[in-house]
């Protein structure tokens, strides 16, 4: 599944690097945050994979 926005490929990322040990968790905040205890590596990794060209910079709250 790919990313909906750039923000959440980037908090994506931010997770994938902390549950790889790169990042201390405690660096993390908001969404990244949620990611690294919810979401298994190979999910982060398909949502940090995403291209962010034509992306919005936020996805609309349904």
């Amino acid at each position: 599944m790919p990313a909906r926005s750039k923000a959440q490929q980037k908090a994506a990322g931010a997770a994938l690097s902390a549950r790889r040990g790169e990042t201390p968790k405690s660096k993390l905040k908001g969404a990244s945050r949620e990611m690294v205890d919810s979401m298994s590596e190979k999910q982060l990794e398909e949502f940090a994979e995403t291209k962010r060209k034509g992306l919005p910079e936020r996805s609309a709250k349904k």
